[in-house]
């Protein structure tokens, strides 16, 4: 068997994809689950309908997206009870998302008996990051006791991106060195030698890093800290601002990227700094990843802004000529595959991402099929 169900479920959302190999044979979104006049009542109604409405028999497997798999879940797993309870409690990592995927796991497993339910993790592809890059310099004791290190986050994106990418190059994929850059209202950077994941932007949380659509990417800690004692926000405010409030929204009022290129295009000065911020910042992790791979084959943009904006992509790689990177103007606005000149040291590529594709290979994998 080969068909597998991707299910992404959100706190008031069901993404789903029915595939048999890589064929696609349904897919589609169910919104506003829970709310007044949404698509159903709750997760179970929303479950049911897709299996009144699809074919589900002959699954090998269900895959389900699961942000936060902590350090004990480093690989695609089967779910049973003590992997419920475990998943469970790392809601503390992913108070927003992990939540939702108990919900679609739970209900999954009372519709589909005997159809295995397998969690792939967002976490999982940047096990592979050695401790000098996951850990950081704080006291050992309470990281070891809390579980605070770098975990990373669009793991399956990274991993399908870096793979296409050596596809693209004709290259082994063991022996391609690649950056990726995820960039969507979430973003992320993740350096990859030869398929494993060595380094990436987001930390502990999927807050740190680049610039995202509401989240401010990287800070000084001593912000909150600030915050909190001189202009007495509370811990809980201070974090509904990094997470809900920055970014672009915080620093143009807009969180789509769309909206904000408009503005920049017309000259408004506070999406001109926007913009300016947001590509300076995927520049800096560009360079520093170049530092930490040594050698580097390709880089790599991949989610809707990046596989649609050839403005980001060609201002974020500006002045880079001299580190072997460059873009060619025609190629970029053409949005091909690959976007630098012939015989570029580094080949720019632009490889659109398939989650859902990657997490229906996962299911496939751990359940052997």
């Amino acid at each position: 068997m080969t068909r597998v169900l991707v299910l992404n479920s959100g706190s008031s959302s069901l993404r789903y994809r029915l595939f048999d190999g890589s064929d696609v044979l349904a897919k589609g979104l169910i919104q506003r689950i829970g709310e007044p006049g949404g698509d159903a009542a709750d997760h179970g109604a929303a479950l049911r309908r897709l299996m009144d409405e699809l074919d589900l028999s002959g699954l090998a497997a269900v895959g389900h997206r699961v942000v936060h798999g902590g350090e004990r879940f480093t690989a695609s797993t089967v779910v049973d009870d003590e992997v419920l309870a475990a998943i469970e409690e790392l809601i503390p990592l992913a108070p927003l998302h992990n939540p939702a995927a108990l919900t679609g796991l739970r209900v999954a497993r009372d519709l589909l008996p005997g159809v295995p339910q397998v969690a792939v993790f967002d976490t999982a592809f940047h096990a592979t990051i050695p401790p000098e890059g996951a850990l950081w310099a704080i006291d050992r004791e309470v990281s070891r006791k809390w579980g605070l290190r770098r975990y990373g986050f669009h793991g399956t994106s990274h991993a399908y991106v870096s793979r296409e990418t050596a596809r693209v190059l004709g290259r082994p994929v063991a022996d391609t060195n690649v950056i990726t850059l995820h960039l969507g209202n979430g973003a992320s950077a993740t350096a990859v030698r030869g398929g494993r994941s060595v380094a990436t932007s987001m930390g502990l949380t999927p807050l740190p890093g680049l610039v995202m659509g509401t989240r401010s990417g990287d800070i000084d800690p001593s912000l909150i800290f600030h915050l909190h004692r001189v202009a007495g926000q509370s811990l809980d405010e201070i974090e509904e601002m990094l997470t809900r409030r920055s970014g672009l929204l915080g620093l143009t009022g807009d969180n789509d990227m769309r909206t904000v290129q408009e503005r920049w295009a017309a000259g408004d000065p506070d999406a001109t700094l926007a913009f300016e911020i947001y590509c300076r910042r995927i520049r800096e992790y560009t360079g520093s990843y170049l530092a930490v791979l040594g050698r580097v084959d390709a880089i790599t943009f991949t989610g809707g802004v990046g596989e649609n904006s050839p403005e980001v992509r060609e201002i974020t790689m500006a002045g880079l000529e001299a580190l072997g990177i460059a873009v060619d103007p025609a190629r970029n606005r053409a949005n091909a595959s690959i976007i630098s000149p012939d015989g570029s040291p580094v080949t720019v590529c632009v490889v659109p991402t398939e989650e859902e594709l990657e997490i229906a290979s996962e299911a496939r994998k751990a359940v052997g099929a």
